[in-house]
């Protein structure tokens, strides 16, 4: 089908969904006589699959976790190594103290709200903000918070990077999965990414690292003394991101790799205060 890796396991994934049946159903359902608008929904979706368009979009949803997320054009559609990212993040809020309240978590490039909803899932007591430069993306992210029954407790910031969030805001942790391909690898990637994926949320810069840069420059000043940020990385990016940080006064505390053995994750902490120099802007 169209060159896809596993065909077979893409069209059970979308005759399920039509279904509305668990993907090991179908084994049983086997015998089954499709109805013609049935037929005709599955053929749909199978032509835009043929096309290249990410099943994710077809479908409407995205599994991020134990969560489905509402995802389209609008929006970066979350992939198993954010996942990672996420849960990272959980085990580091329950190592915390129990005394410290509120707990304050921001997603710097929220997207469709991914990290930070499935984050804020875990602890009710949590101060919960997600922030995006994309008005678009918000909105898919505030309907997966009122999908999960999260609305209320996540303040969400249409800002510029760090520009427009509200002065005096600081955190115990920062999460973010920054764009962070070269923009000149961008036209090379498969289809489902390049041609549906926003823009905005894959470039990086001539070499990737400019959203790194940036963070390490402006986003100490936005935790509190000894916070911690958290931050998804591309392929082989590793040392040279960790060598940004460094350099910028962080601490380096670990790399984390992915189930497939890639460092994908990079945790540092803020040793110092608020008053960190640097003008905003990458």
């Amino acid at each position: 089908m169209a060159g896809l890796d596993s065909p077979r396991l893409e069209a059970e994934w979308l005759l399920a969904h039509v279904l509305r049946l668990p993907r090991m159903r179908l084994v049983l359902e086997s015998r089954k006589e499709l109805s013609p608008i049935e037929l005709d929904a599955v053929g749909q979706l199978l032509n835009g699959r043929c096309h290249r368009v990410p099943s994710q979009h077809l479908i409407g949803t995205a599994a991020f976790l134990r969560h489905e997320l509402v995802v389209d054009r609008r929006v970066l559609v979350p992939r198993p190594e954010t996942e990672g990212l996420a849960m990272l993040a959980i085990q580091h809020l329950q190592r915390l103290p129990l005394q410290k309240t509120p707990i304050r978590t921001l997603d710097f490039g929220t997207g469709s709200g991914a990290l930070i909803l499935s984050i804020a899932a875990e602890f009710p007591s949590m101060e919960a903000h997600a922030l995006d430069v994309s008005v678009d993306a918000l909105d898919v992210a505030k309907q997966n918070a009122d999908r999960m029954g999260l609305a209320g407790r996540v303040r969400f910031h249409l800002s510029d990077r760090f520009l427009q969030l509200p002065p005096g805001l600081h955190f115990d942790l920062i999460v973010s999965n920054p764009p962070y391909i070269p923009t000149t690898e961008i036209e090379t990637l498969a289809p489902e990414v390049r041609d549906f994926d926003p823009r905005l949320a894959l470039d990086g810069g001539t070499d990737g690292l400019d959203f790194y840069r940036y963070l390490a420059r402006e986003s100490g000043r936005r935790l509190i003394p000894g916070g911690n940020l958290m931050m998804e990385l591309g392929f082989g990016q590793a040392r040279e991101v960790a060598e940004i940080f460094q350099k910028a006064g962080w601490m380096d505390e670990s790399v984390e790799k992915d189930l497939s053995g890639i460092e994908r994750v990079l945790i540092v902490r803020w040793p110092g205060g608020l008053n960190q120099d640097g003008q905003e802007g990458i």
